[in-house]
């Protein structure tokens, strides 16, 4: 029997051949090793014609035509993994500097700030030099360029000086005051007094604009002092003896293997009075006092901080954060102001820094001032 266009059917046994090879052939153009059709080829499979043409038989046969297959695109996806692992490594990025700012430093403002009280952190035994801050000493290098920063900064509004200090040297008060002034003539400057605000501290919180302490904080003890250290004895004792070369009556004066002569006392009594001076016309001038009134109050002794009150040396009581209310008023600020820690001890130094040694290097280093032969000047 034939069809139309006279072509005859093939057998059966032929027909059975036919089947056979478009089988074998499908799978072993398309499959591999794994049996499967490459996506190439499987896509031509799927979406092609209806018919299957065998060239070798040269019969067209039927099958039934198949649904296209949807399938992702390998490169999209890697693309949206990549992407997800890029978000995550950010984020943790992110949580890492974040944490280390806490840690290293706290976290600041930002620059669009522009209304900013700064705090400036004065905590410690005052000296000249540039050890870091947190160590028990306040330098009066770091202290004079947080201060200049602050009054350099057109965001910044007001300066606040927080004071935890029995005192120190009066050259390194002396050098304070100085960026303190000149921080006032662009902005005020508020003290806020914790613990303690004596001596040299003192010297220091005079020119402010204003002064709080709390009701019992520690503050006054205007006055110098110059000691010296006499340790003959002990050396006369050990069998210790020593000879002195010098140009001039002076030179060896404070010298710890002799006492001090009559006129180097009589000497170290006006060089103290002269120190002592300075330091009364600073409070004078900056609490608008006569020299008298200072004079009857400057014996050494402390006050509390509501005494001080009573005696003109200090304004008012209160904390920290009311010094922060009042340097924000007089820097014409509205509203809560925006605070910025200039020095705020950071943890590095709690977390990574051992007390005892830390200590020890900073003894090593203020050895210049606790061991001069000159003995040590301190207000």
């Amino acid at each position: 029997m034939f069809q139309n266009d006279e072509t005859p059917y093939p057998a059966q046994p032929q027909m059975d051949e036919i089947n056979k090879n478009i089988s074998e052939n499908s799978i072993d153009r398309a499959a591999g090793s794994s049996g499967h059709p490459p996506d190439d080829e499987k896509d031509a499979l799927y979406t092609g014609p209806s018919g299957i043409v065998d060239q070798d038989a040269g019969v067209h046969y039927s099958t039934a035509v198949h649904e296209p297959v949807q399938r992702h695109s390998r490169q999209g996806g890697s693309v949206g993994r990549g992407l997800i692992y890029l978000i995550i490594v950010l984020g943790l990025l992110v949580v890492i500097g974040g944490s280390l700012i806490a840690i290293f430093g706290g976290f600041g403002t930002l620059p669009m700030d522009s209304n900013k009280v700064a705090v400036i952190y004065i905590q410690g035994t005052m000296i000249t030099g540039n050890l870091p801050g947190g160590l028990g000493y306040a330098t009066s290098e770091e202290i004079s360029k947080s201060i200049q920063d602050a009054a350099n900064d057109d965001n910044v509004k007001a300066i606040v000086l927080r004071i935890n200090s029995p005192g120190g040297s009066p050259a390194a008060a002396q050098e304070i005051v100085t960026e303190i002034k000149k921080a006032q003539e662009k902005k005020p400057v508020v003290v806020s007094m914790g613990d303690v605000a004596a001596s040299a501290a003192y010297y220091i919180s005079a020119p402010a604009d204003h002064i709080i302490s709390n009701p019992d904080s520690i503050t006054g003890s205007i006055g110098v002092i110059w000691m010296f250290e006499d340790r003959s004895d002990f050396y006369e004792e050990e069998g210790i003896d020593f000879y002195v070369a010098k140009s001039g009556e002076f030179k060896d004066m404070g010298g710890n293997w002799r006492e001090l002569s009559d006129n180097e006392k009589q000497y170290s009594e006006e060089v103290v009075l002269e120190a002592f001076q300075r330091f009364v016309d600073e409070v004078a001038r900056g609490r608008n006092m006569s020299q008298s009134d200072v004079k009857d109050l400057a014996d050494g002794r402390v006050y509390t901080g509501s005494r001080a009150i009573e005696l003109g040396l200090v304004d008012e009581t209160g904390n920290l954060y009311d010094a922060i209310d009042v340097a924000a008023k007089l820097g014409g600020i509205k509203g809560v102001p925006t605070v910025s820690y200039a020095n705020k001890p950071s943890w590095s130094r709690i977390l990574f820094g051992g007390e005892s040694n830390s200590g020890a290097r900073a003894e090593e280093f203020l050895s210049y001032f606790y061991k001069s032969p000159f003995g040590r000047i301190i207000a």
